[in-house]
Protein backbone atom coordinates (compact mmCIF):
# COMPACT_ATOMS: atom_id res chain seq x y z
CA UNK A 1 0.00 0.00 0.00
CA UNK A 2 1.52 3.26 -0.87
CA UNK A 3 2.18 6.32 1.33
CA UNK A 4 0.25 9.84 0.87
CA UNK A 5 1.20 13.16 2.34
CA UNK A 6 -2.31 15.13 2.76
CA UNK A 7 -0.45 18.92 2.31
CA UNK A 8 -3.59 21.11 3.20
CA UNK A 9 -6.22 19.54 5.78
CA UNK A 10 -8.25 21.43 8.67
CA UNK A 11 -7.93 18.89 11.51
CA UNK A 12 -8.70 21.94 14.13
CA UNK A 13 -12.44 22.59 12.74
CA UNK A 14 -15.54 22.25 14.38
CA UNK A 15 -16.67 19.23 12.56
CA UNK A 16 -13.22 17.28 14.00
CA UNK A 17 -13.84 18.35 17.45
CA UNK A 18 -15.85 14.71 18.85
CA UNK A 19 -13.44 12.19 16.97
CA UNK A 20 -10.21 13.46 15.69
CA UNK A 21 -7.78 10.87 16.82
CA UNK A 22 -10.53 8.08 14.78
CA UNK A 23 -9.63 10.21 11.94
CA UNK A 24 -6.08 10.91 11.96
CA UNK A 25 -5.99 6.97 13.13
CA UNK A 26 -8.47 5.75 10.29
CA UNK A 27 -5.91 7.85 7.66
CA UNK A 28 -3.04 6.22 9.30
CA UNK A 29 -4.10 3.12 8.75
CA UNK A 30 -4.88 3.84 5.15
CA UNK A 31 -1.23 5.11 5.09
CA UNK A 32 -1.81 8.91 5.03
CA UNK A 33 1.45 8.69 6.86
CA UNK A 34 1.62 12.85 7.28
CA UNK A 35 -0.80 15.57 7.44
CA UNK A 36 -0.19 19.27 6.83
CA UNK A 37 -2.88 21.98 9.28
CA UNK A 38 -2.74 25.37 8.41
CA UNK A 39 -4.45 27.94 10.49
CA UNK A 40 -6.82 30.09 9.74
CA UNK A 41 -6.75 32.78 12.20
CA UNK A 42 -4.56 33.81 15.87
CA UNK A 43 -6.86 32.22 17.46
CA UNK A 44 -6.41 28.53 16.34
CA UNK A 45 -2.84 29.40 16.48
CA UNK A 46 -2.38 26.76 19.29
CA UNK A 47 -4.59 24.28 17.98
CA UNK A 48 -3.15 23.51 14.82
CA UNK A 49 0.50 23.58 16.95
CA UNK A 50 -1.26 20.87 19.56
CA UNK A 51 -2.90 18.85 16.97
CA UNK A 52 0.57 18.65 14.79
CA UNK A 53 2.38 17.61 17.93
CA UNK A 54 0.22 15.06 18.62
CA UNK A 55 -0.62 13.20 15.50
CA UNK A 56 3.04 13.54 14.22
CA UNK A 57 1.91 16.22 11.49
CA UNK A 58 2.84 19.45 10.68
CA UNK A 59 1.37 22.75 10.50
CA UNK A 60 0.75 26.61 9.42
CA UNK A 61 0.08 29.67 10.81
CA UNK A 62 -1.78 32.47 9.15
CA UNK A 63 -4.49 34.77 8.57
CA UNK A 64 -7.10 33.29 6.03
CA UNK A 65 -8.64 35.98 3.47
CA UNK A 66 -11.86 34.99 5.06
CA UNK A 67 -11.02 35.99 8.64
CA UNK A 68 -9.31 39.28 7.90
CA UNK A 69 -12.94 40.82 8.86
CA UNK A 70 -12.55 40.50 12.19
CA UNK A 71 -8.53 40.26 12.36
CA UNK A 72 -6.37 43.52 13.43
CA UNK A 73 -2.85 44.99 12.78
CA UNK A 74 -2.34 43.76 16.43
CA UNK A 75 -2.81 40.03 14.90
CA UNK A 76 -0.45 40.61 12.23
CA UNK A 77 2.26 41.67 15.08
CA UNK A 78 1.63 38.18 16.82
CA UNK A 79 1.91 35.81 13.62
CA UNK A 80 5.21 37.54 13.64
CA UNK A 81 5.91 36.99 16.51
CA UNK A 82 4.56 33.13 16.05
CA UNK A 83 7.18 32.38 13.49
CA UNK A 84 9.78 34.22 15.69
CA UNK A 85 9.08 31.73 18.88
CA UNK A 86 8.22 28.82 16.86
CA UNK A 87 11.11 28.90 14.08
CA UNK A 88 12.78 25.95 15.72
CA UNK A 89 9.75 23.74 15.84
CA UNK A 90 10.93 21.25 12.85
CA UNK A 91 7.04 20.91 12.80
CA UNK A 92 6.38 24.77 11.34
CA UNK A 93 6.21 24.22 7.71
CA UNK A 94 4.84 27.49 6.25
CA UNK A 95 2.84 30.56 6.23
CA UNK A 96 -0.60 29.71 5.93
CA UNK A 97 -3.14 29.69 4.78
CA UNK A 98 -3.08 33.09 3.35
CA UNK A 99 -3.95 34.63 0.45
CA UNK A 100 -7.50 36.46 -1.27
CA UNK A 101 -10.79 35.22 -1.87
CA UNK A 102 -12.69 36.95 -4.66
CA UNK A 103 -15.43 34.81 -4.31
CA UNK A 104 -17.34 35.93 -1.70
CA UNK A 105 -19.15 39.30 -2.53
CA UNK A 106 -18.48 41.42 0.73
CA UNK A 107 -14.96 40.82 0.57
CA UNK A 108 -15.32 42.02 -3.47
CA UNK A 109 -16.12 45.71 -2.31
CA UNK A 110 -14.37 48.26 -0.18
CA UNK A 111 -13.29 48.19 2.63
CA UNK A 112 -12.61 44.36 2.95
CA UNK A 113 -11.31 43.92 -0.56
CA UNK A 114 -8.77 46.41 0.27
CA UNK A 115 -8.16 44.85 3.75
CA UNK A 116 -7.63 41.13 2.56
CA UNK A 117 -5.05 42.16 -0.07
CA UNK A 118 -2.92 44.21 3.08
CA UNK A 119 -3.14 41.32 4.72
CA UNK A 120 -2.05 39.20 2.24
CA UNK A 121 0.61 41.35 0.78
CA UNK A 122 1.60 42.10 4.29
CA UNK A 123 1.99 37.95 5.43
CA UNK A 124 3.69 37.44 2.29
CA UNK A 125 6.84 39.92 3.48
CA UNK A 126 6.51 37.65 6.98
CA UNK A 127 7.19 34.35 5.24
CA UNK A 128 9.98 35.92 3.26
CA UNK A 129 11.74 37.57 6.57
CA UNK A 130 10.99 34.23 8.16
CA UNK A 131 12.08 32.31 5.15
CA UNK A 132 9.02 29.85 5.20
CA UNK A 133 6.84 29.14 2.15
CA UNK A 134 3.62 30.08 1.75
CA UNK A 135 -0.08 28.38 1.62
CA UNK A 136 -1.85 30.08 -0.93
CA UNK A 137 -5.97 30.71 -1.30
CA UNK A 138 -6.33 31.19 -4.47
CA UNK A 139 -10.54 31.23 -4.83
CA UNK A 140 -11.22 33.61 -7.72
CA UNK A 141 -8.14 35.41 -7.11
CA UNK A 142 -5.29 33.76 -9.44
CA UNK A 143 -3.97 36.83 -11.04
CA UNK A 144 -3.81 38.85 -7.88
CA UNK A 145 -2.31 36.13 -5.77
CA UNK A 146 0.00 35.84 -8.99
CA UNK A 147 0.61 39.96 -8.94
CA UNK A 148 1.18 39.70 -4.98
CA UNK A 149 4.21 37.02 -5.49
CA UNK A 150 6.27 38.49 -7.91
CA UNK A 151 5.81 42.15 -5.63
CA UNK A 152 7.16 40.71 -3.01
CA UNK A 153 9.76 37.77 -4.67
CA UNK A 154 12.53 40.34 -3.68
CA UNK A 155 14.67 38.56 -6.47
CA UNK A 156 14.36 34.86 -4.88
CA UNK A 157 11.90 31.70 -6.06
CA UNK A 158 9.32 31.15 -4.17
CA UNK A 159 8.16 27.65 -1.89
CA UNK A 160 4.80 26.31 -0.91
CA UNK A 161 1.74 25.60 -2.80
CA UNK A 162 -1.44 27.52 -4.51
CA UNK A 163 -4.06 25.33 -2.58
CA UNK A 164 -7.03 23.81 -4.28
CA UNK A 165 -6.01 25.23 -7.82
CA UNK A 166 -8.25 25.77 -10.41
CA UNK A 167 -7.60 28.07 -12.76
CA UNK A 168 -5.99 28.03 -16.11
CA UNK A 169 -3.16 26.25 -18.18
CA UNK A 170 -1.62 29.98 -18.80
CA UNK A 171 -1.94 30.35 -14.96
CA UNK A 172 -0.90 27.38 -13.62
CA UNK A 173 2.59 27.58 -15.58
CA UNK A 174 2.80 31.02 -14.05
CA UNK A 175 2.79 29.44 -10.79
CA UNK A 176 5.14 27.22 -12.03
CA UNK A 177 7.58 29.69 -13.22
CA UNK A 178 7.35 31.13 -9.73
CA UNK A 179 8.58 28.23 -7.28
CA UNK A 180 5.17 26.33 -6.20
CA UNK A 181 3.28 23.41 -6.64
CA UNK A 182 -0.46 23.09 -7.35
CA UNK A 183 -2.44 21.25 -4.68
CA UNK A 184 -5.60 18.95 -6.20
CA UNK A 185 -8.06 17.29 -4.04
CA UNK A 186 -12.03 16.09 -4.48
CA UNK A 187 -12.66 18.34 -6.97
CA UNK A 188 -11.11 16.39 -9.69
CA UNK A 189 -12.83 13.97 -9.09
CA UNK A 190 -16.31 15.18 -10.84
CA UNK A 191 -16.67 14.03 -14.26
CA UNK A 192 -18.71 17.34 -14.77
CA UNK A 193 -14.93 19.15 -13.55
CA UNK A 194 -13.57 19.08 -17.20
CA UNK A 195 -10.96 21.91 -17.41
CA UNK A 196 -9.88 21.03 -13.75
CA UNK A 197 -9.79 16.95 -15.09
CA UNK A 198 -7.63 18.31 -18.47
CA UNK A 199 -5.22 20.01 -15.89
CA UNK A 200 -4.63 17.50 -13.19
CA UNK A 201 -3.90 15.00 -16.47
CA UNK A 202 -1.75 17.25 -18.34
CA UNK A 203 0.42 19.34 -16.44
CA UNK A 204 3.91 18.41 -15.10
CA UNK A 205 3.62 15.57 -13.17
CA UNK A 206 6.21 17.47 -10.37
CA UNK A 207 3.74 20.01 -10.66
CA UNK A 208 1.19 18.52 -8.66
CA UNK A 209 0.34 17.64 -4.56
CA UNK A 210 -2.50 16.21 -2.95
CA UNK A 211 -4.99 17.52 -0.31
CA UNK A 212 -8.29 16.72 0.75
CA UNK A 213 -8.91 20.38 2.52
CA UNK A 214 -11.02 18.39 5.13
CA UNK A 215 -13.54 18.78 6.28
CA UNK A 216 -14.25 20.80 3.23
CA UNK A 217 -13.69 19.98 -0.58
CA UNK A 218 -15.72 16.32 -0.95
CA UNK A 219 -15.08 13.94 -3.64
CA UNK A 220 -17.86 12.93 -5.58
CA UNK A 221 -18.70 9.98 -3.32
CA UNK A 222 -19.25 12.05 -0.60
CA UNK A 223 -21.18 15.30 -1.94
CA UNK A 224 -24.76 15.67 -1.75
CA UNK A 225 -26.81 18.17 -3.98
CA UNK A 226 -28.78 20.71 -2.86
CA UNK A 227 -32.04 18.69 -3.90
CA UNK A 228 -30.57 16.07 -1.23
CA UNK A 229 -29.54 17.80 1.20
CA UNK A 230 -33.07 19.99 1.45
CA UNK A 231 -34.66 16.05 1.24
CA UNK A 232 -32.46 15.50 4.50
CA UNK A 233 -29.04 13.90 3.55
CA UNK A 234 -26.31 15.91 5.37
CA UNK A 235 -22.86 17.08 3.45
CA UNK A 236 -21.02 13.70 4.42
CA UNK A 237 -17.57 14.83 6.23
CA UNK A 238 -14.30 15.09 4.21
CA UNK A 239 -11.20 13.49 5.94
CA UNK A 240 -7.77 12.79 5.10
CA UNK A 241 -8.41 9.02 4.73
CA UNK A 242 -10.05 9.86 1.76
CA UNK A 243 -6.55 10.82 0.12
CA UNK A 244 -6.22 7.36 -1.34
CA UNK A 245 -9.17 6.88 -3.27
CA UNK A 246 -8.61 10.54 -4.45
CA UNK A 247 -5.09 9.64 -5.54
CA UNK A 248 -6.50 6.46 -7.26
CA UNK A 249 -8.86 8.83 -9.87
CA UNK A 250 -6.13 11.12 -10.28
CA UNK A 251 -3.68 8.30 -11.08
CA UNK A 252 -6.24 6.43 -13.28
CA UNK A 253 -6.66 10.18 -15.49
CA UNK A 254 -2.48 10.14 -15.70
CA UNK A 255 -2.62 6.26 -16.98
CA UNK A 256 0.46 5.49 -13.77
CA UNK A 257 -0.59 3.46 -10.79
CA UNK A 258 -1.28 4.58 -7.58
CA UNK A 259 1.88 3.58 -6.17
CA UNK A 260 4.37 5.55 -8.99
CA UNK A 261 1.57 8.44 -8.57
CA UNK A 262 1.74 7.84 -4.46
CA UNK A 263 5.70 8.47 -4.89
CA UNK A 264 5.84 11.20 -7.17
CA UNK A 265 3.68 13.33 -4.67
CA UNK A 266 5.61 12.65 -1.98
CA UNK A 267 8.38 13.93 -3.42
CA UNK A 268 6.50 16.86 -4.86
CA UNK A 269 5.44 18.13 -1.40
CA UNK A 270 8.52 17.67 0.44
CA UNK A 271 10.13 19.90 -2.65
CA UNK A 272 6.97 22.27 -1.48
CA UNK A 273 7.66 22.34 2.05
CA UNK A 274 11.56 21.52 2.46
CA UNK A 275 11.36 21.31 6.28
CA UNK A 276 9.35 18.34 5.86
CA UNK A 277 12.20 16.35 5.37
CA UNK A 278 13.53 16.28 8.77
CA UNK A 279 9.89 15.29 10.06
CA UNK A 280 9.76 12.21 6.83
CA UNK A 281 13.42 11.13 6.36
CA UNK A 282 12.52 7.32 5.44
CA UNK A 283 9.87 8.69 2.41
CA UNK A 284 12.64 11.43 1.24
CA UNK A 285 14.06 9.79 -1.60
Amino acid sequence: MPNWIDSHCHLDAAEFAADVPAVRQRAASLKVVHCVLPAIEVGNFDAVRTLAHAGGDSYALGIHPLYVAQAGEADLATLDAQLLRHRDDPRLVAVGEIGLDYFVPALCEPPLRARQEFFYSEQLKLARKHGLPVLLHVRRSVDQVLKGLRDTAQGRAWSGIAHAFNGSAQQAQAFLALGLKLGFGGALTFDRALQLRRLAAGLPLDAIVLETDSPDMPPHWLYRTAEQRASGGAQARNEPGELPRIGAELAALRGMTAEALADAMLHNTLAALPRLRALLPTLDA
